[in-house]
């Protein structure tokens, strides 16, 4: 995002905007945006509103901009030097927003809150580095880079060539091929086995009896 919002609030009954730091049990610690960067507790009471989450009515009673979005738009404007600050008059406020969000609710938005947020970007403006969003050929450009370096994979291991003599092999059946699904699951059972009960082709043959010698006649 163009200005990282994410920790950055403000604090009813406090001027100014603030960094969160960490919580504590009585509260926040918050850092000020400004030349001292001076650190504080602000207490549970206090209403801390994150930046991130503030939008600013448009026309469309169910629309809104986002402030980081409407950060961007008066950076790509106006830049970091807005030239504007919450003293200005009544019509260069008005003009001002009304190039920045045309279509933004004149009965929602009060010339307050305008004077808040030309405040608030010039705060962020000086104390929060801009970081440009990145172009459709900058992004096309590094999600190939990516998917080049996954591709490439590592050198093969040579192989010792195999001096041995060869042994004669027996043809053996076709394996599946990779990735096939195997539906004995990689394990061939083995056969039953031919003398099973209840088989009636288990029978062992016995060997025939040799015939009894016949008696010559007296």
């Amino acid at each position: 995002m163009p200005y990282d919002l994410k920790e950055i609030a403000a604090i009813s009954g406090m001027p100014g905007l603030y960094r969160l730091v960490r919580p504590t049990r009585a509260g926040v610690i918050i850092e000020a945006l400004n030349d001292k960067g001076s650190r504080s507790v602000a207490a549970a009471q206090n209403k801390v509103s994150l930046l991130q989450e503030i939008s600013i009515y448009t026309q469309d009673y169910d629309q809104t901009v986002p402030l980081t979005e409407v950060f961007d738009r008066i950076h790509q404007q106006h830049g970091a030097d807005l030239g504007l600050s919450n003293k200005s008059n009544d019509q260069e406020l008005v003009s001002f927003m009304e190039g920045i969000i045309p279509d933004y609710d004149r009965e929602r938005v009060y010339l307050s809150d305008i004077k808040k947020l030309v405040q608030w970007y010039n705060i962020v403006s000086q104390r929060l580095e801009y970081q440009a969003p990145a172009t459709e050929d900058e992004t096309t450009a590094q999600d190939a880079t990516e998917q080049d370096a996954t591709e490439q994979k590592a050198p093969p291991t040579p192989v010792a060539a195999d001096t041995a003599p060869k042994k004669k092999t027996t043809k053996k059946m076709a394996e599946p091929a990779a990735g096939e699904a195997m539906s004995t699951a990689g394990i061939i059972a083995a056969p039953e086995a031919d003398t099973a009960p209840g088989n009636p082709e288990a029978a062992v043959a016995k060997p025939a009896k040799k015939a009894a010698p016949k008696k010559k006649a007296e």
